[in-house]
């Protein structure tokens, strides 16, 4: 697996509020995101794992540091061209769904790909390969999102957060309002492009989401705490012992 570096943050600080009300989300923090690897982001409630993955996104700015995504360093951009930044090269998944309802499935996708691909056909070619890996037959890519499942909206989301070939993929707890079996299917997903080559970095607080990923970041008072590489996807009582233990020796 190649161990090039895509996102490499330095010193970054963070902090909400001022004065008495001062919180320190991180400071000082130093963490490497490596090109075609599932990282996996946990830590406690309140850790500061989304804010994290916001600042390393260009969703939001640290207070100080540096932020170098494939060697543009992203703090320094203005907020105009940070946006096209993270248009062209982030693709983003939310716990929540946020699926434009008055459009089918497929004209969500095609209206996401034409913000930077303006050949229609390449963008529809493309999308329909993406709604099979998915599994989510023409005759669904056709409905609005608030005729199908949770599952299915969320497996959509995906399609179109990656229909413009990010270089690295966000997900915010994307398992989080879905049940067992739609949770598993959308795992299934990531785990599909990961082994296609997608760049993914995953913030979540579950044990299963985080199993899929191949290296696990521990966050913790504001440092990178620990990690543990778990190595390629593969369900076994092995893998789970390791996790388990990683987490045991970060306190979860």
């Amino acid at each position: 697996m190649s161990r090039d570096v895509i996102i490499s943050a330095k010193h970054l600080k963070k902090s909400f509020g001022k004065d008495d009300s001062l919180q320190t989300v991180y400071s000082d923090l130093n963490i490497d995101i490596y090109k075609g690897e599932f990282t996996v982001i946990m830590g406690s409630s309140g850790a500061g794992k989304s804010t994290l993955m916001y600042s390393l996104s260009g969703m939001d700015k640290p207070d100080a540091g540096e932020i170098r995504f494939d060697g543009t360093d992203i703090t320094k951009l203005s907020s105009d061209k940070l946006a096209v930044f993270r248009r062209k090269q982030c693709g983003f998944v939310f716990q929540q769904i946020y699926l434009i309802d008055k459009m089918s499935l497929m004209d969500n996708v095609i209206t996401a790909g034409a913000l930077t691909n303006k050949n229609r056909r390449d963008i529809v070619s493309r999308a329909k390969e993406l709604f099979e890996l998915v599994n989510i037959p023409e005759q669904t890519q056709k409905k609005m999102p608030s005729l199908i499942s949770g599952g299915e909206a969320q497996r959509a989301g995906i399609v179109r957060a990656v229909i413009n070939n990010p270089k690295v993929l966000f997900a915010d707890e994307p398992t989080g309002a879905l049940n067992s079996a739609n949770s598993a299917a959308v795992l299934d997903v990531f785990t599909s492009l990961h082994k296609q080559g997608q760049s993914i970095v995953m913030v979540t607080h579950d044990k299963k989401s985080a199993l899929r990923g191949n290296r696990i970041l521990y966050i913790k008072d504001g440092q990178l705490f620990g990690e543990c590489d778990l190595g390629e996807y593969e369900e076994n009582k092995d893998r789970t012992a390791k996790f388990e233990a990683f987490l045991g020796e970060m306190g979860w």
